[in-house]
């Protein structure tokens, strides 16, 4: 985990820096109701793991109702992400240990940045963070590698892109196959949001959780 020659560092959002798991499940389930449809655990199935979370309503609601539901199912959200939005342990010190050693630090996620800089400001200082993408921001989002292109268009060519100058924090395999696409090192923490997973993969850093991650970068970079 040598930071030597690293130039920025990406993170995902959901499940990486933010628990918002807790809140769209919430969220969806009530939506979900709304439309005389099962709950979350039962239509969850139906979803492409290709996709984001906001991409699969079509898959879920069908087509025809599917915009409806997800401008219902972002009207609800900030009615309660507060109560229920947090991070995890020792992803403050992770970020801490980058912005103190001048590297600067990007958010990259499928997710809706109206519901994204929603959250934000609830979790941590927004100085901290360089740039910020969100989804449909990008040509395409991940797991397609134009994402990571389109974060760092202005500071890295895609040329220059490899494995000690870029990382991409997160916790799926969305994330990981951006990455790899992109010639990035792909760094994995925690488990998938959605239980999709590949298997191991040697081309990937695996961390059970932040405090190992912070406890690596603080060992290998004396």
């Amino acid at each position: 985990m040598d930071i030597s020659g690293l130039k920025y560092v990406i993170f995902d959002w959901d499940n990486t820096l933010a628990e918002s798991r807790s809140t769209l499940v919430l969220v969806v389930n009530q939506v979900l109701k709304e439309y005389n449809l099962p709950d979350w655990e039962q239509v969850k199935c139906l979803r492409d793991p290709n996709l984001s979370f906001r991409d699969n309503f079509p898959r879920i609601f069908g087509e025809d109702k599917a915009l409806q539901a997800y401008e219902r199912y972002a009207a609800l959200y900030p009615q309660v992400v507060s109560s229920h939005i947090k991070t995890f342990p020792y992803v403050q010190e992770v970020l801490n240990y980058f912005k103190s050693r001048g590297i600067p630090i990007l958010i990259m996620s499928n997710k809706d940045r109206r519901l994204l800089e929603l959250e934000l400001p609830m979790l941590f200082d927004k100085a901290l963070f360089s740039r910020i993408v969100c989804g449909h921001e990008a040509p395409r989002d991940k797991p397609a590698p134009d994402q990571i292109y389109y974060t760092l268009q202005g500071l890295l060519t895609p040329e220059e892109i490899t494995p000690q100058s870029v990382w991409m924090v997160g916790d799926s395999p969305m994330d990981s196959t951006a990455a790899k696409l992109a010639n990035a090192k792909a760094i994995r923490i925690g488990c998938p949001i959605w239980g999709d997973d590949e298997n191991q993969d040697k081309k990937i850093e695996y961390f059970d959780d932040f405090a190992s991650f912070y406890k690596s970068l603080k060992a290998d970079n004396t």
